[in-house]
């Protein structure tokens, strides 16, 4: 998946800051993770990668991302071409470095496979990058889906999990509840 040593790594993807997590964008080439980086810029985030992302591992469990050099505010998208994503948005858009805490993975399912997907918990494990696990979440692509929501929503749920929310969790307990009443 890219060329590693122990504490480094390149990985393919666009490297985003999503409401202040890090959030590394892969799927399959073609997939639309640059028109979804371009959407989540037009809607206040930061772009800190397209294409290429360094990875270095810094703490026991902090791994931190930058932008190699030649590609630095540049943003590849399918019929654009390169846009350059500070001089079109603003400084304001484009962020140095972020410490990686999502992975968003983007997928083209078919409708088997989307009927397969555990609504209750949705599809999510973890990948280790560096020796660090790092979480991620699998998105399905289809047409019609606003992904650059269904992103926000997901960091949104992954900061919650980190206070040790857990929606799936809550909605259990409501039903279970309810279930209880009803059998009384």
């Amino acid at each position: 998946m890219g060329s590693s040593s122990s504490l480094t790594t390149t990985l393919h993807g666009v490297f985003m800051d999503v409401f202040g997590l890090g959030v590394l964008l892969t799927g399959a080439s073609g997939i639309g993770k640059s028109e979804l980086a371009l959407g989540l810029i037009s809607l206040g985030h930061r772009l800190v990668a397209d294409d290429a992302v360094d990875f270095q591992r810094i703490t026991h469990d902090t791994v931190l991302g930058t932008c190699p050099p030649l590609l630095q505010d540049f943003l590849e998208v399918r019929g654009l071409g390169i846009l350059n994503i500070r001089v079109m948005y603003g400084d304001d858009t484009i962020k140095n470095s972020k410490r990686l805490q999502l992975i968003a993975n983007i997928v083209s399912f078919k409708e088997e496979e989307l009927l397969a997907i555990d609504r209750l918990q949705g599809m999510y494990r973890s990948q280790t990058i560096l020796g660090v696990d790092i979480p991620e979440v699998t998105i399905p692509v289809a047409p019609g889906r606003n992904m650059a929501v269904l992103v926000e929503g997901a960091v949104r749920n992954q900061v919650l999990k980190h206070t040790g929310y857990h929606s799936s969790d809550e909605f259990m307990k409501r039903a279970n509840q309810l279930m209880s009443k009803e059998e009384d």
